[in-house]
């Protein structure tokens, strides 16, 4: 399987900018989402659970500016 790496373009960054101001903890769940999507936009998880493992690990602090 091809390792792919998820780079945001100008719109994706404005877009987060945007909503980071409003929601951090929704801006950075966003942005984890988007790299764990496949080429589809699909992500498959087992439950909500996994979502705060994988925060977990992602980001030092769930809220702080990630890109």
């Amino acid at each position: 399987m091809e390792e792919r790496t998820f780079v945001p373009n100008r719109k994706f960054r404005k877009d987060y900018d945007r909503l980071f101001k409003k929601d951090p903890l929704g801006a950075n769940t966003f942005l984890l989402l988007c790299e764990l999507a496949n080429d589809k936009g699909e992500v498959f998880i087992k439950d909500e659970s996994q979502i705060t493992e994988l925060m977990a690990v992602r980001f030092n602090d769930p809220e702080e500016y990630a890109l």
